[in-house]
């Protein structure tokens, strides 16, 4: 067994491989940016190294850093995480050249699995089950419409290197898809330096589910069964399970089986995650699900297989690494209850899921039921730099529905902020009747995206305690909310405070006098956290409908501008594209108006709260 161990990574998988790492008693080196230099995981590991400046290419995306890293501290062995460099065949030949024992696959391995389309056809030969697409060379954008038209729509375009939602379209009609394809190419280029993509059929009534598989280097593979992933919005999951709701034993032997072949057609050594597409429209049938890709490295939603095995996969893989054979045979694993968990951001859902950047200065999430996956702890700093995934959320249960209440009632009754997190969104997602029946398909967010990112106004009574909070009498019964008598002042009647999104609220309260308030008060309510203050005369950052201001909502890169000063634009037409955490975000128009100017231009980085584009009101 090794003896010590780099984390190439950050966050929540670096403090996660810690911490078996630590059980194991192997000593743990951490890297870490500029950005990073305080961060959760460089304070839980033996020893840290600085790699750079706060940008990925110039820190967690350079090999030669990281392996003199290892070289520097003396670490045996490296251990990637997920994304960066988990995926890349080159680094992982480079840290074995190095004389460095790598925690993933062969070389080989990854590089048979990370062009979706070579994969594609290397499953086919296989006799693993694939979707009907396009996975010519050809690369024409005429071409690829041809082939599109043939298949039929909708389909879905995909950068045969991409990953992560990242370079994929979904293509409905045929008028739609140059500028899908042109889009598609762009993104792929920037996150992969790839931008050849692949075509492949979209199923109506898909289901996304995945197989957990994992091999040695002494010939055994094994399965650990399957996760569930369709509750997706933009093609990144939202809600991950095991075991599938649905899926009898028959369906699911002969599913795992594919998984399994899948794994050693390509020598498979260590932990991976063989993607199946279903078409769910009949129920989970085996005849009706396809191969999509392999990821050749721990996948994010792991715990949830780890819940219901009881296996520790990170211990696994530094076994396996050391030359151990798998610690279980196919025989000796197990299903036992149901495990459910989601990814708690720091976003708004109801402004398109924007990153919300900043502090964190609350953030308790320690009811014992609930296993959190974490990076960070109150007084971190959520950054620009990094994708604003604050924890995971992982629950286990004896029945599905057992999971189900349990994560609800994790999210309603834990406090984070000040930032705007998705935990009321993800409250609703959980409570929706389709995902409750478990006959959801990725598309459900989709379809209710209005009613799931609904900003939710605070109920009265939860105005009333938090008022009580703000003139510190800490409750909103009779004698809580009774504001006495002050010598020659009336009796304040109401109360005019706002929350975080810049609602105003009155609140009626008698014989409440006009002392001080404390600063903000809080209340959680659906999973919603709503963050109470005094009013004050105060205008919505984004510009709101009543305003013509289009302002960044966080920074980042301007790549589009898609109008010019003068011209009339109609509510919802796309006004300019800017990239920021590696996504491209959409701004549009807020109402029927006339572009009174626009102060920005394709290549310019800007920061929050800059002026883009301003639009005159035609109502």
């Amino acid at each position: 067994m090794m003896k010590s161990l780099l984390i190439a990574n950050r966050g929540e998988i670096a403090c996660r491989v810690i911490k078996t790492a630590r059980r194991m008693g192997i000593r743990t080196v951490a890297v870490y940016s500029d950005a990073d230099a305080d961060a959760l995981h460089v304070r839980m590991a033996d020893e840290a190294v600085h790699i750079g400046a706060a940008p990925t290419r110039e820190s967690y995306l350079v090999g030669d850093k990281i392996i003199a890293a290892a070289k520097q501290t003396g670490a045996e062995a490296i251990h990637p995480g997920y994304g960066f460099l988990s995926e890349n065949a080159e680094f992982a030949q480079a840290v074995m050249d190095a004389g460095l024992i790598w925690v993933g696959p062969l070389p080989k391995s990854i590089t048979a699995m990370g062009l979706k389309d070579a994969a594609k056809k290397l499953m086919d030969d296989a006799g693993v089950p694939v979707t009907p697409g396009y996975m010519g060379e050809n690369q024409n954008p005429n071409h690829l419409k041809l082939e599109a038209d043939k298949i039929g729509y909708p389909v879905l375009i995909k950068a045969v290197a991409g990953g992560g939602g990242k370079g994929m379209r979904l293509v409905e009609q045929a008028d739609e898809f140059l500028d899908a394809l042109t889009s598609c190419k762009r993104e792929a280029s920037a996150s992969f330096g790839n931008d050849h993509v692949l075509i492949e059929k979209y199923i109506l009534s898909p289901r996304h589910i995945e197989v957990q598989v994992f091999g040695d280097s002494h010939g055994n593979v094994v399965h650990l069964f399957e996760r569930d992933c369709s509750l997706q919005r933009r093609h990144q999951k939202v809600v991950e399970e095991a075991p599938a709701p649905g899926m009898d034993e028959a369906t699911r032997l002969e599913l795992c089986a594919a998984a399994v072949r899948a794994a050693k057609a390509v020598d498979y050594r260590g932990a991976g995650t063989i993607e199946f597409i279903a078409d769910g429209s009949e129920g989970l049938r085996a005849d009706r699900i396809w191969f999509m890709e392999m990821n050749t490295r721990l996948q994010v939603e792991h715990p949830v297989t780890e819940e219901i095995t009881g296996v520790d996969l990170v211990e696994w893989q530094l076994r396996v690494a050391s030359g151990e054979p798998l610690p279980k045979r196919q025989d000796e694993l197990s299903i036992n209850g149901w495990a459910m968990e989601v990814r708690l951001y720091a976003e708004d859902p109801s402004k398109g899921f924007l990153p919300s950047i900043g502090k964190l200065d609350v953030f308790d999430y320690s009811d014992p039921m609930v296993r959190v996956d974490t990076g960070v702890e109150e007084g971190a700093e959520i950054s620009p730099h990094y994708d604003p995934m604050i924890a995971k959320l992982i629950v286990h249960g004896d029945t599905r529905e057992e999971a189900i209440a349990d994560l609800r009632y994790a999210l309603d009754a834990g406090e984070c902020g000040p930032l705007i997190t998705n935990a009321g969104f993800l409250f609703r997602v959980l409570g929706d009747e389709e995902f409750a029946s478990g006959t959801m398909d990725t598309g459900l967010i989709g379809r209710k995206l209005e009613e799931l990112t609904a900003r939710p106004e605070p109920s009265l009574e939860g105005l009333q305690t938090a008022v009580g909070e703000l003139l510190g009498r800490g409750g909103n019964g009779p004698w809580g909310l009774a504001g006495g008598l002050r010598l020659n002042a009336a009796p304040r009647r109401q109360m005019r405070v706002t929350d975080q999104h810049g609602r105003d609220f009155d609140v009626a309260l008698a014989g409440v006098s006009d002392e001080q308030p404390k600063r903000v008060a809080v209340i959680n309510e659906g999973g919603e956290r709503f963050v109470i203050k005094p009013w004050r005369a105060h205008g919505g950052a984004d510009g709101g409908v009543g305003s013509g201001s289009i302002l960044a909502p966080m920074p980042g890169r301007v790549i589009a501008v898609e109008v010019t000063a003068g011209q009339t634009v109609t509510k919802g037409q796309k006004l300019l594209t800017l990239e920021a955490m590696k996504m491209e975000h959409t701004l549009t128009a807020p109402f029927d108006g006339v572009v009174e100017a626009v102060n920005c231009a394709a290549g310019d980085q800007v920061q929050v709260d800059v002026l883009l584009i301003r639009l005159e009101n035609l109502e």
